[in-house]
């Protein structure tokens, strides 16, 4: 007797198996789609392959089961939350390189003195904003080290403003060498 037989296994087995099938391929595509983002070629295609094994199964789940409403709900269900779980499983890998601007009208030798003793190499401009003189810093980081580097900000220079984008590459400078990510690293982070 297949386990999906009795009416149990149609009214509950099979909307999960539809579901944890969904979350499962549309975790792995968002995934996917940050890794491209981020120019990460070679985990980008692994992931994808797995992404379409997933939803293959999924699909041919569905399309065997069409007669029941619960399906499709399981099948969107299972694409919204599979969303949110790729993001969350994005933000624990924390690949990739961001880009930290810090603004402040203080002095900030100090500020670029904890940067430099926690091994982060920054750049320090003197430049002007609309009240007057500034230091513009700029650092270029590996994403994990991102809440590090806004501790020392925030306790150094409280109101400096800070801004914080992506970076697809670098090359050379201080940064080069601490972030070269393989699959192997990926996938160490995400047993944690």
């Amino acid at each position: 007797m297949d386990l999906f037989d009795g009416n149990l296994g149609q009214l509950v087995g099979i909307p999960l198996l539809i579901f944890a099938a969904r979350l499962g391929d549309v975790t792995l595509g968002t995934v996917r789609i940050i890794l491209v983002s981020r120019g990460m070629r070679l985990l980008a295609p692994a992931v994808g392959f797995f992404e379409v094994l997933v939803w293959l199964f999924a699909l041919s789940t569905v399309m065997q089961h069409l007669d029941r409403p619960l399906n499709f709900v399981a099948w969107a269900a299972g694409f919204a939350i599979g969303t949110y779980v790729g993001i969350l499983v994005e933000d624990k890998l924390a690949l990739g390189l961001l880009s930290v601007r810090v603004i402040t009208e203080d002095d900030a030798s100090a500020l670029l003195e904890r940067l430099r003793q926690a091994r982060f190499g920054v750049t320090d401009f003197a430049a002007r904003g609309l009240q007057g003189r500034v230091r513009f810093l700029l650092t270029v980081i590996a994403r994990r080290d991102l809440d590090r580097v806004l501790d020392i900000v925030r306790d150094a220079h409280p109101g400096a403003f800070v801004s914080v984008s992506d970076v697809r590459s670098a090359s050379e400078g201080t940064i080069a060498r601490r972030s070269r990510y393989s699959l192997r690293r990926a996938l160490s982070v995400l047993r944690k």
